[in-house]
């Protein structure tokens, strides 16, 4: 599975990458903090899935990285998927080292 930093990620929204942001997290959650990127939560992947593109870089990420692996491994093996990056660390790891203004409100997740 392909992965990528958050600080690779920042560099990619900087510098206008073209790429697909899914955040597999629940809504209660993306209301809390978000990166602003495509909610399908977890659990609504299998119905939606043709929502994530397959013609670009797409990062998929959750609150701490395990979630998005999950989905990047169903989307690989029943769909076929070859673009997809994890997140490493999640939302987690973007508060820890990209933006710790958000931490106050990741605390209420």
């Amino acid at each position: 599975m392909k992965s990528i930093t958050v600080t690779e990620l920042k560099a990619w929204m900087d510098g206008n990458e073209d790429f697909q942001l899914i955040d597999v997290r629940e809504p209660s959650e993306n209301d809390i903090c978000t990166l602003n990127g495509l909610l399908i939560p977890m659990n609504t992947v299998p119905a939606e899935f043709e929502k994530i593109d397959k013609n670009k870089k797409v990062v998929v990420h959750c609150h701490s990285g395990k979630r998005s692996a999950g989905v990047i491994q169903f989307l690989e093996q029943q769909h076929g998927y070859t673009n997809l990056y994890n997140l490493e660390g999640g939302i987690l790891s973007w508060i820890e080292e990209v933006d710790p203004s958000m931490e106050s409100d990741s605390l209420k997740i």
